[in-house]
């Protein structure tokens, strides 16, 4: 039996126990179909890159199955005729079963440390000054053209 990576992309609008039905229904096909389930993650709700089907997210699915070398299409079959199922995936693998990948968190803006503030405001004044007499000069201007020039 190969080892197969499957994702797919259900429908945000889906319920949750109608989309949790759907991902059910996926793992007992392959369990039907002499396969075996080794993981299913599920990473939820994520933007996607571009509107399929004028939607802009999805809720994602990550499959992890041993199986037969037909079973692949047959799944790929169910899921093509599945209209809450936005975008599939089967990838052929080799090696061991890769680790829990823990889904993203959601964005959030950062925020300003308090501890930062503070820092910046007291900073020494009675070292500016001496800051600039270090600067150096400025340079005299030339008024002769360079020698590019005068040839």
């Amino acid at each position: 039996m190969n080892q197969y990576e499957v994702m797919y992309v259900i429908d945000p609008t889906l319920e949750d126990s109608a989309r949790t039905e759907l991902i059910n229904r996926f793992s007992d096909l392959v369990k039907k179909n002499g396969g075996e389930v080794d993981r299913v993650d599920e990473w939820g709700k994520r933007r996607l890159a571009y509107a399929i089907q004028y939607k802009t997210e999805g809720y994602y699915v990550l499959m992890y199955i041993k199986a037969p070398a037909d079973l692949p299409r047959e799944l790929e079959r169910n899921m093509q005729i599945n209209d809450s199922i936005l975008r599939y995936l089967t990838v052929r693998y080799e090696g061991e079963l890769p680790a829990k990948r823990e889904p993203l968190k959601p964005y959030a803006p950062r925020e300003a440390a308090p501890a930062e503030a503070p820092a910046a405001v007291e900073a020494p004044v009675a070292e500016a000054p001496a800051a600039e007499a270090e600067a150096p000069a400025e340079a005299p201007v030339d008024d002769e053209k360079p020698e590019s020039e005068a040839e």
